[in-house]
């Protein structure tokens, strides 16, 4: 029974990371922290080694799955899989038709997500301090980066996968948005869409490459840095607010692939002047509302997490 139960849990946690991992601005990997699997996804990833390797070859299926703590990876992933083919459409009607209280709720989920991750910190020292420092200004410089136009090839395509699924595993970073900078945002959207599976192959091959390759590095890091590490996740966290700040002037726009204007470059401005400058509601009731939800939803998933843990 307890099996059982550990499954569902896992396979909700992979659909909280791949409905995070969708939206631009948003990470998997701040769902992975939030949830309490962060560190177990890094070790069943970087089980994928030469052990694991001579295991297939012989044909050891079996112990093959063990080693790569099989099951809950394939649970984790099934989860995020139905995430990105259910609930894409879903969360990209709802940004696009209210997005000032869906980025309420991820403000406050991000903000709050960070605080409970810092309380894991056991030692407080000037590293720690200036790790966190060094995370809240690389996002916020990161997020200020403008989408580029990008190659039409396949290589890009895999290289982009490569790139963008460091966010599964690097809390405060988007894949989503690391994908629009790329220029390959609407590519992936359109592939999982028509479900046409030569792109979508190929970028996962690309994401497989960059997971394996990142995951021990970050495993590494957390091993010997472990509060110095947490405080820099955190820190990256806490910066990529900037991204995710409703309240938001349009400076300019690009043309998508199928001829839809989107916003290029944006610039945060303060609720009271949003009515002014746009003039639009600035909807800051909505707002508060949805910011409290997102608190109350992390806090909510801690303590049921918290009382699994003692069942």
């Amino acid at each position: 029974m307890n099996q059982f139960k550990d499954t569902i849990l896992t396979y909700l946690k992979g659909m909280s990371m791949g409905a995070a991992d969708i939206v631009p601005g948003v990470s998997g990997g701040s769902i992975a922290l939030i949830t309490g699997i962060y560190e177990k996804l890094l070790d069943s990833i970087n089980a994928i080694d030469q052990t694991a390797l001579k295991l297939l070859f012989k044909f050891e299926v079996k112990a093959l799955w063990k080693h790569i703590n099989g099951s809950f990876l394939a649970t984790l992933l099934f989860g995020i899989l139905t995430s990105v083919f259910v609930l894409s459409k879903i969360i990209t009607h709802l940004i696009e038709n209210h997005p000032i209280p869906v980025w309420s709720f991820f403000c406050g989920l991000i903000i709050i997500s960070a605080v409970i991750i810092l309380r894991d910190i056991k030692k407080w020292d000037f590293g720690v301090i200036i790790a966190i420092f060094i995370g809240i200004v690389s996002a916020y410089l990161f997020t200020n980066i403008p989408p580029v136009s990008s190659p039409e090839g396949h290589w890009f395509t895999f290289v982009s996968g490569a790139i963008a699924i460091c966010a599964m595993i690097l809390p405060g970073v988007s894949g989503s948005f690391l994908l629009l900078m790329l220029g390959q945002y609407e590519k992936i959207l359109a592939a999982v869409s028509d479900r046409d599976l030569m792109v979508l192959g190929i970028f996962a091959a690309g994401c497989i490459t960059g997971l394996l390759a990142f995951s021990r590095l970050i495993s590494w890091l957390l091993k010997n840095y472990h509060s110095a590490t947490i405080g820099l996740l955190s820190g990256f966290m806490l910066g990529s607010i900037n991204k995710l700040w409703p309240w938001k002037i349009i400076l300019s726009y690009r043309m998508s692939s199928s001829g839809v204007q989107k916003p290029l470059l944006t610039e945060n401005i303060l609720p009271q002047n949003y009515l002014a400058l746009t003039g639009q509601e600035s909807l800051f009731l909505p707002a508060i509302f949805a910011f409290s939800f997102g608190i109350l939803l992390v806090i909510g998933i801690e303590r049921f997490a918290h009382y699994m843990k003692k069942q």
